[in-house]
């Protein structure tokens, strides 16, 4: 039984076209790059908000290339803080290990995993093979549909043929050390967190997983904190002052974190005694 914890704030860094960006996550295409719409971009570079991340001692933190042209700016951010940061999108098992040696943390897949929309566990054998399963994260952010929620690859425009269950999460996680989950119908919009989807990870989970999609207000990291028991993580994105938001001011979020990362450091104490 692993010791009660607190849902800390994990920190990100969204690369578009080599630029610190805040996109509504459901308008990312390649069909039609033109309803692409855009929150904020920021004139910082990568490099500077992980200097940020890593000055607040912010751990657990992913940098995201949504697309093409993000190489160069994911290197330098991964370079300002050393295994401090994980990397995802165009990840595979090719490619995979340069990235641990260019200083990521861990490795965040989910399109490689999906040859033509359909679950490989080759795959997923061969990318936690070439890193390990330590250093592998698999994202599994999803859209909506129905009851149920699938996972959607490809910047999130195609949906998968799995869906996000027990059953799907307890089999990735014999492969990989964490879960990252987008959800992608509300990523960017500021109108508040799938709460029901926060609950059932949850229930489901089994090793860390951050949350990402509509945070809106710091009592946010309350919400999820009890809708999932602490298993969850949360990131804020598009109500943060640090990406033009004010709904959300960094500094506050710094201060919280740093106070719920004490207790957790207590509370693994008091387990281990």
């Amino acid at each position: 039984m692993s010791p009660p914890r607190c849902s800390l704030f994990r920190p990100c860094i969204d690369l578009h076209n080599g630029q610190v960006k805040q996109i509504v996550g459901g308008t990312l295409s390649d069909a039609s790059p033109e309803g692409l719409k855009t929150n904020f971009v920021a004139s910082q570079s990568a490099a500077e908000f992980a200097k940020l991340y890593k000055q607040h001692n912010l751990e657990g933190g992913h940098v995201i290339k949504l697309g093409p042209g993000n190489d160069e700016a994911a290197r330098q951010a991964l370079a300002a803080w050393p295994d401090g940061l994980q990397i995802g999108g165009g990840i595979n098992d090719k490619n995979a290990k340069s990235w641990i040696e260019a200083g990521a943390s861990k490795v965040i897949v989910t399109s490689y995993l999906f040859p033509d929309g359909k679950f490989s566990l080759e795959r997923l054998k061969a990318i936690a093979g070439a890193v390990g399963k330590d250093r592998l994260v698999v994202d599994v952010s999803c859209r909506r549909r129905g009851d149920q929620w699938l996972v959607a690859m490809n910047k999130w425009q195609d949906i998968t043929d799995m869906s996000v269950s027990k059953e799907s999460l307890d089999m990735l996680a014999e492969y990989c050390s964490e879960f990252l989950i987008h959800a992608a119908d509300v990523e960017g919009l500021c109108e508040g967190i799938d709460q029901e989807l926060v609950q059932k990870l949850g229930e489901w989970v089994t090793i860390p997983t951050t949350y990402a999609g509509g945070a809106k207000d710091i009592s946010d990291l309350d919400l999820v904190d009890r809708l999932s028991n602490g298993r969850v993580d949360l990131t804020f994105g598009s109500a943060l002052d640090i990406f033009g938001g004010t709904r959300v001011k960094f500094d506050d979020l710094v201060k919280e974190t740093s106070i719920r990362q004490q207790k957790n450091k207590l509370s693994s104490l008091k387990a281990s005694t």
